[in-house]
């Protein structure tokens, strides 16, 4: 892998990203947005002394779900027109090589959803005073960390579709079933057998069991580290099957 074209490619996408005003806002103000109604849900709700807020349990997860739901939609979108236009073609006729084109739209989403992920636990922890155990950073981390899991699905994805309207086809394929059984609505634990051995293979199950584990603790754990890993796992997997779908030619 040559760490130049890499680089170069990362530059392209997001020069592309700067001129595109609706992405960005996709990017960077959606996921806050969302955490504001999410906020709002609760903000009338009445609780006993000592009782936690339920925004401090949801708008957590929410720091998780709500960047890979967006970074997949934008990176799938985004590739597929890079495919469909030829500039991908174009790209893979010059000596630069699969890897070097498939890690610097990785990189430059990533530098994006670093961005997102900041601007979204700024919101919940600045705006709303959400109140955990565990420090801000891990946070940041994992909401890093599922938004480029959501780029990496998002370039698999692409591969599969002709149109951005099949594109976002992949969202209940994809995307819904993970946010079903992640533990959002019901604790994993609590699934019957089936749905829980599911779970148990989805990476966004993983991004919230490692939130819940920094709201419950103020020290990183070992469940924590071995989501983290679970999660880096998936990413490494997802983005190598994403690096065979990159062909010569197109047609």
């Amino acid at each position: 892998m040559n760490p130049r074209m890499m680089w170069a490619t990362s530059a392209r996408v997001l020069r592309q990203l700067k001129g595109d005003p609706r992405s960005i806002g996709m990017i960077l103000v959606v996921p806050a947005v969302l955490l504001v109604l999410v906020y709002w849900l609760y903000q009338n709700e009445t609780l006993l002394p000592g009782m936690p807020r339920t925004f401090d349990r949801v708008g957590l997860m929410m720091l998780g779900i709500f960047p890979f739901v967006v970074m997949f939609l934008v990176t799938s979108i985004t590739m597929l027109r890079e495919r469909t236009s030829g500039t991908l073609e174009r790209l893979l006729t010059t000596p630069i090589h699969k890897a070097d084109l498939l890690f610097g739209y990785a990189l430059a989403f990533s530098i994006m959803a670093a961005l997102q992920a900041l601007v979204a636990t700024g919101t919940a922890y600045w705006i709303f005073g959400l109140k955990i155990d565990g420090n801000a950073g891990w946070v940041v981390l994992i909401s890093v960390l599922t938004a480029v899991l959501g780029v990496a699905l998002g370039l698999l994805c692409s591969a599969f579709a002709t149109t951005e309207f099949q594109a976002v086809q992949f969202m209940p394929v994809v995307v819904i079933p993970q946010i079903l059984l992640c533990g959002l609505f019901v604790a994993r634990d609590q699934m019957n057998g089936v749905l829980e051995a599911i779970s148990n293979v989805l990476p966004l199950s993983y991004a919230v069991d490692g939130l819940q584990e920094v709201a419950a603790n103020a020290e990183p754990t070992n469940a924590l580290v071995t989501d983290l890993m679970v999660i880096a796992g998936f990413l490494v997997v997802v983005l190598l099957l994403a690096s065979l779908t990159l062909r010569r030619r197109t047609a």
